[in-house]
């Protein structure tokens, strides 16, 4: 069973292999579970001209902002502009290719790269720009547009539990998109909140199992709030 650790000790070995040019998926919903230690090094590895594919791209300052600041993304395929001023700026400028996609089927798109389907059809956007160049079709009456399905050559993902194993555990809102990344990189790699010998999680609780894990590391997280609302003092 040893042999099936895949705990690595450093970001740098957590990430060995990434090079320029390549399409990194990035998991997280606005700042909520982001694997902030991964994005980090990859600002350290230097690597330029990546896709980076994520819900949307952090702030200026943090999380995939710091790619974007470091203008080491050439495309990002996101729903959301979000908080991110430089996102939106290199955007408007033509700075930055941007691939901007409905959510849901952003999500199925990473679904179905990981599940082997190659694309599918959705009635979302038909009829807006969202579909051009694409194939529609219609079916039972309703028109459908043809979308092909999303893979990477890294999947960066955060877990709240993480065994030795790669069989991982997300929480609540973090369990939005890292569950479906885990599944479509050819090199899939997990920060964790906590990691934990095999036996330790319940398999009923498992979200993805360890066969779509390559590679997991300690994270330490500052958890950042997007935005911090409180209630005015009496």
């Amino acid at each position: 069973m040893a042999g099936l650790n895949k705990v690595v000790a450093s970001y740098e070995e957590a990430l060995a292999g990434l090079s320029n040019d390549m399409t990194v998926m990035v998991g997280g919903f606005g700042l909520c579970g982001i694997p902030e230690g991964l994005i980090a090094q990859m600002v350290k590895t230097g690597a330029t001209g990546l896709t980076a594919i994520s819900n949307n791209a952090g702030v200026d300052d943090f999380g995939l902002g710091l790619l974007l600041k470091t203008h080491q993304i050439d495309t990002m395929i996101a729903s959301y502009v979000g908080e991110n001023a430089t996102f939106e700026q290199q955007m408007l400028s033509g700075e930055l290719n941007v691939i901007l996609t409905p959510q849901g089927t952003l999500a199925e798109k990473i679904r179905a790269g990981g599940a082997g389907i190659p694309a599918f059809f959705t009635a979302t956007g038909y009829g807006t720009p969202v579909a051009d160049g694409k194939e529609t079709r219609e079916i039972g009456g309703r028109h459908y547009v043809l979308e092909p399905s999303l893979t990477a050559d890294f999947a960066l993902v955060r877990a709240w539990k993480a065994d030795t194993m790669g069989n991982l555990v997300f929480r609540k809102t973090a369990a939005n998109f890292n569950p479906m990344m885990a599944t479509a990189g050819k090199i899939t790699v997990v920060e964790a909140e906590h990691i934990v010998e095999p036996g330790e999680l319940d398999p009923d609780h498992i979200h993805t199992p360890g066969i779509y894990v390559n590679r997991v590391i300690q994270g330490t997280f500052e958890k950042r709030i997007e935005q911090r609302t409180v209630k005015a003092s009496a």
